[in-house]
């Protein structure tokens, strides 16, 4: 048969669009021709795929006119996916192996010139999406890959090292129908991982010596979803309280953690032994829009997106650019980002508490009792001014983290360390979701109104707070949110003055010289 027809997928984004990889052998003037909208890395795969077939001493067909269609012709393809499909197709047409039995499975790997088959990114993504759309075929992905895509339960994914471990299961010698493993251990299937994730290992909170309102803090942000901005000297300890921040959040389901680690797939950043740990993303404050937020042809997630269920660490905030800083504001609402281009367009979560340090000023010591500040108030004023005020509204919690004295540094004991404040955490959020269904955070309109409980001499202490600091109107939806989780930490069932008095304090951090 001179037509063969193999399945593939093309990522577009977290979708999985399916792809035929079409061959056709003819009589003429020898070629091998590839079309359908294929990037570059795709198109070099004519050389890949003919070493690869002579090297494992399979025939390629050198006196025929090759031409190889992936349909449909208006999506684009990326990446070295396609090798292996490309290379089955060649020798199903040929006669090599047998075309009727490839129906049913969907192949993806990138050949070596010696037929090893290689990872590819996104074999999660993936599967993940293949699961979204209730698609069940037999997946063939390198022995690397596989055991990704089996994270997704219910999935039959099969493993295999060589180009040749494939072949030897499409043979045209009669077979059952469903592939064998190879007693070599070059094909096997990939048993599905047990159904929930482990216990995931964060570093400890009880690390940090004091900063007790800091823990605070970050007790009430783990507990509501909610992100908070961390100003203090330099060496006080905000580095370290955010790199325990993921350890206070409640351990992952296995749909969060199939969803994080399915973006990992995506940037290429997976590892199975980070699997069901919850993320934290720590870009340079050099890092650009596009490597905060996403985008590139083809669109690839940035660190907002890879950091999807767990925790965005910008430390030195008022250091990253400032269109940098403005394209976070929507995300920090939706939970999602769009990046939308010319040829494409793809949409990524972005579910992520964001955790922020700065320093009060540009040397660092602004209230400082150890060291004397060096700043003019018009420095100070200039450099708390680079974030907008759009932005600082949507961050919940504003807290100072003050220097330690060394005495104080040295003499001060281990604090309580992340188990016990997890198990807070978790106990309040559940409260929230049996109340409302979604964290404190993601309240937005009448849900705040239904859900807070706010009790009549704490709304009118809040109405008062507010016309005093001069709050918009987003600033005291958030702190009615922190004041909800405060209650819920206290297991409260109405929201109080001693929870609304709280929640004020957290947005004062920030002070003009």
């Amino acid at each position: 048969m001179s037509l063969s027809l193999v399945q593939s997928r093309a990522l577009l984004g977290l979708e999985a669009a399916a792809v035929t990889v079409e061959v056709h052998l003819a009589n003429g003037l020898p070629s091998f021709t590839l079309v359908g909208l294929a990037e570059v890395e795709v198109k070099e795969a004519r050389e890949r795929v003919r070493s690869a077939l002579q090297n494992s001493g399979l025939e390629f067909p050198h006196n025929k006119r090759i031409t190889v269609n992936l349909a449909p012709a208006d999506l684009p393809k990326d990446s070295g996916r396609f090798d292996l499909p490309i290379a089955l197709g060649i020798l199903a047409a040929s006669g090599q192996i047998d075309a009727a039995r490839l129906a049913g499975h969907e192949f993806a790997g990138e050949l070596s010139l010696s037929g090893e088959l290689r990872p590819v990114r996104g074999a999660l993504a993936m599967s993940l999406a293949l699961r979204a759309q209730q698609a069940q075929p037999r997946l063939v992905l390198p022995a690397a890959s596989a055991e990704e895509a089996a994270l997704v339960p219910g999935m039959q994914v099969y493993g295999a090292r060589h180009l040749l471990d494939v072949v030897r299961q499409f043979l045209p010698a009669p077979k059952e129908a469903a592939p064998a493993e190879d007693d070599t251990g070059g094909w096997v299937r990939v048993p599905p991982r047990r159904a929930r994730p482990p216990a995931a290992r964060y570093a400890d909170l009880a690390d940090v010596k004091g900063q007790a309102a800091a823990k605070r803090a970050l007790e009430i942000a783990a507990a509501g979803g909610h992100s908070v901005l961390m100003v203090g000297p330099p060496g006080s300890g905000k580095s370290m309280l955010a790199q325990r921040f993921a350890g206070l959040l409640p351990a992952m389901s296995v749909d969060e953690a199939l969803q994080s680690a399915a973006v990992a797939s995506l940037g290429g950043r997976f590892s199975l032994e980070h699997w069901a740990t919850r993320p934290t993303c720590s870009p340079h404050h050099s890092a650009s829009a596009v490597a905060l937020v996403g985008g590139g042809s083809p669109p690839r997630p940035g660190e907002i997106s890879l950091a999807h269920h767990g925790v965005l660490f910008l430390d030195e905030l008022p250091e990253f650019p400032r269109a940098a800083l403005e394209a976070l504001r929507e995300p920090l609402e939706t939970g999602t980002i769009t990046i939308s281009r010319a040829a494409r367009r793809a949409e990524f979560p972005a579910r992520f508490q964001m955790i922020a340090a700065m320093n009060p000023c540009p040397c660092g010591y602004l209230g400082s009792p150890l060291k004397a500040c060096r700043c003019t108030p018009d420095q100070v004023s200039r450099y708390q001014g680079r974030l907008s005020g759009p932005l600082l509204d949507r961050i919940d919690l504003h807290v100072e983290v003050p220097a330690l004295p060394p005495a104080d540094l040295l003499q001060a004991g281990a604090g309580e360390s992340t188990g016990p404040i997890r198990e807070r955490c978790t106990a309040a959020r559940e409260r929230a979701l049996q109340r409302q269904g979604k964290p404190n955070q993601a309240l937005a309109g009448q849900e705040i109104d239904d859900h807070l409980a706010l009790e009549d001499a704490a709304a009118k202490f809040l109405n008062t707070a507010a016309a005093r600091l001069g709050w918009s109107a987003r600033s005291t939806h958030r702190a009615l949110k922190v004041a909800r989780t405060i209650a819920d930490l206290a297991g409260a069932g109405t929201t109080q003055v001693a929870h609304i008095a709280e929640a004020v304090q957290y947005r004062r951090a920030l002070r003009p010289a």
